[in-house]
């Protein structure tokens, strides 16, 4: 697991906007959060409660760096096997037969 220290993080609250009446305009219930080190950011805004959009976009935020410390290996190319060369070609010579008899003899 990530670990995010408080110094490296900046927590914005801010009105959400969308629907939700008089309770949601008149709260600062909307997180969001800066890693200041990377810039990422991550924020949420779908519940009523400031405390649970602070837990949705801490857990946003985790799983953002832990997608940018993942290292992606590159693919090696393999050799096609001969069997599967010799089904596509078979597979090409059907379709190849099926146009040419469509073809109309004038």
């Amino acid at each position: 697991m990530i670990e995010i220290h408080e110094a490296d993080i900046k927590i914005e609250f801010y009105r959400g906007s969308g629907p939700g009446g008089q309770h949601r305009n008149t709260t600062d219930s909307a997180v969001r959060i800066r890693h200041l080190p990377t810039g990422i950011v991550a924020q949420a805004s779908e519940n009523r409660s400031q405390f649970q959009n602070r837990a949705v976009a801490m857990e946003r935020l985790r799983h953002a760096l832990a997608r940018r410390e993942r290292i992606i290996k590159k693919r090696i190319a393999t050799r096609v096997p001969k069997r599967t060369k010799e089904n596509r070609l078979t597979e090409k010579r059907i379709v190849s037969e099926k146009k040419r008899f469509r073809t109309s003899l004038d």
